[in-house]
């Protein structure tokens, strides 16, 4: 389904975004795998998606960097001459309540959620506007819809994702470019590994479908998204969360 296409999936180290990288591969594409201090997880996933039959390669940056970023488009672009497929994944935590956050964990969530996938798409829209084509994946969160106290910082930069999705796609679907935003709920995840039992119960009791979600779930439909059989579906937001907002 998507033989030899070119797929760039940031923060892909490990969780969902290495969950996203396999079944992008699984479908045939070749993988640019982004990481930032994830390099042992990276070689191992680059090792692991050739056995697919695929390539991959994988190019360290942090998204949180202009430069860096416009570094991960062009070695792509220098191996595979296309990117047809952009997963803004990476992204990062550093949750307190607002009274006690200092101005350098809000900086650095924004920067990093943010900024880093405002980055890696304006690298890459001349890519694909040159080619008028492209798919444009945003990982959101139920949090930038419905917010959570002690995550001031997340919740504002996954709601900023929504945002930039929406005014991207209006800005470039006369060119053949679709960009969605997926906004997962609990996902299990090195993160949710950390809470407790009982934590994790009552967050269950919050899901309808009485469980958290796995990162293939979130995977698969990065997949669909990024898939011609959706190619007239833009500017949307796809909550995976188990029924949890709605």
């Amino acid at each position: 389904m998507l033989k030899d296409k070119c797929a760039i999936v940031t923060g892909a180290g490990k969780g969902i975004g290495k969950a996203i990288a396999l079944r992008l591969a699984d479908l045939g594409a070749n993988i640019v795998i982004n990481y930032r201090k994830s390099e042992k997880e990276a070689m191992e996933l680059v090792e692991e998606i050739k056995t697919k039959g695929v390539c991959a390669i994988m190019v360290q940056a942090d998204v949180s960097s202009f430069k860096e970023c416009e570094n991960l488009i062009n070695t792509a672009m220098q191996r595979f001459g296309k990117i047809d497929i952009l997963v803004n994944n990476a992204g990062i935590t550093k949750d307190t309540l607002l009274l006690r956050m200092k101005e350098e964990d809000f900086d650095t969530v924004i920067q990093t959620n943010l900024k880093g996938t405002f980055n890696c798409i304006k690298h890459c829209s001349h890519v694909m506007l040159k080619q008028r084509f492209g798919k444009i994946i945003n990982i959101s969160s139920v949090i930038g819809l419905v917010g959570n106290a002690g995550q001031a910082n997340y919740a504002a930069s996954k709601a900023g994702i929504i945002g930039l999705t929406k005014s991207v796609a209006k800005e470039l679907g006369s060119r053949g470019i679709t960009v969605n935003a997926v906004a997962p709920g609990f996902i299990e995840t090195d993160m949710t590994e950390a809470l407790s039992d009982k934590l994790k119960n009552t967050l269950m009791d919050s899901i309808p479908l009485k469980r958290l979600g796995s990162p293939k779930d979130v995977a698969n439909i990065v997949a669909f998204l990024a898939s011609d059989d959706a190619n007239y579906i833009t500017g949307q937001v796809l909550n995976v969360d188990g029924g949890m907002v709605m």
